[in-house]
């Protein structure tokens, strides 16, 4: 039997509980992995609370897409890794069908990547999803390259602190919003070249500003809504708006063609890169290298004991982090040690 974290109902942080399940053996193209770190993402709050792009198929269900550990038994016609290698696992499943809130979990090998040496659990919980989501919209797509000035909403969350960085290694120049002043000073301090206070400054005037009048080149936004208008407004000719998250709750309109003339505007998820096995190696080498190199940090906000899941979910929903949340689960003294 496996402590799994488990909901009998959609709703609140208040659904969670920690029940015994049993977890049987990895099938065909599956992983037995002990798990020592979880990732928390919003998408696991939307599910929760039946708010997500796909339906709880059954109850209990069961949550979680990203996690660091250690594989404990690999399953039929799996190659590439060993019982003991130390691995993350990125979002590239339903959590209808697998899912890392556990102690331990059964993932498709497809799913995991070997953690970089001197990468610990909580590092490799907190690195693939943030970093990998920049990049697939920014590099992979976006063809972001140096010189570029790319728009950043909602930068202070994980994945807005990954494109900072990524911009800033690639040789663009990363504009960041955030809503208010409280969190100005630690984007600055994360690598933002400016940080437009979107309470205070209209966001495209001032991209226009900062840019000598062209706008930016690429727009990556994660609030969605009523805004992506004036997003557009700040895009400049050429320019890709990527919208790959809903903030904001509210119906995105397509903005007017005379604001999106010879511009772009399209959705993008995760799940485009890590689904695809190449785009994943792709991602997967370059963000090693940053890692390699010290261009990337992965930044952790704050790490709560899986006990407190609950906790750690309220925490995720007030929206006061800058950077990642992490759980770890005890099995021993260094599971909680992390770059």
């Amino acid at each position: 039997m496996v402590r799994t974290v488990t909901f009998h109902e959609v709703g609140g942080p208040e659904v969670l509980r920690l029940e015994d399940l049993p977890l049987g053996e990895p099938g065909p193209g599956e992983l037995l992995i002990r798990v020592d770190a979880i990732g928390l993402n919003r998408a696991e709050v939307l599910y929760r609370g039946g708010q997500y792009i796909e339906e709880v198929r059954e109850f209990p269900g069961r949550l979680g897409t990203e996690a660091a550990g250690v594989v404990e038994a690999v399953g039929p016609d799996v190659t590439g890794f060993a019982v003991g290698d130390p691995i993350s696992v990125v979002p590239a499943f339903s959590m209808n069908d697998h899912a890392v809130y556990a102690e331990r979990a059964i993932v498709p090998a497809a799913a995991v990547l070997h953690r970089p040496e001197g990468l610990g659990p909580v590092g490799g919980a907190a690195v693939w999803m943030p970093y990998v989501t920049a990049y697939g919209a920014l590099v992979e797509i976006g063809g972001m390259g140096a010189g570029d000035t790319v728009l950043i909403t909602a930068a202070s969350s994980s994945v807005g602190l990954a494109a900072i960085q990524i911009a800033n290694r690639i040789g663009a120049v990363p504009i960041a919003t955030t809503r208010t002043t409280a969190k100005r000073d630690a984007l600055l301090k994360a690598g933002a070249a400016e940080v437009i206070v979107t309470e205070e400054q209209d966001v495209a005037e001032r991209v226009l500003e900062l840019t000598g009048g062209r706008g930016a080149t690429l727009v990556f936004d994660a609030v969605a809504g009523p805004g992506v208008v004036d997003l557009a407004r700040a895009l400049a000719p050429g320019g890709t708006l990527f919208v790959y998250g809903a903030l904001s709750g509210q119906d995105t309109p397509f903005p007017p063609m005379t604001v999106m003339r010879g511009k772009a505007m399209r959705s993008y998820t995760l799940f485009e890169t890590t689904t695809d096995p190449e785009g994943l190696r792709r991602a997967e080498a370059f963000v090693a290298s940053g890692l390699r190199t010290g261009a990337f940090q992965p930044m952790v906000d704050r790490v709560f004991p899986f006990e407190e899941i609950a906790d750690a979910h309220r925490y995720l929903e007030a929206g006061a982090q800058i950077g990642k949340i992490v759980v770890t689960v005890g099995h021993s003294g260094d599971a909680a040690q992390g770059r």
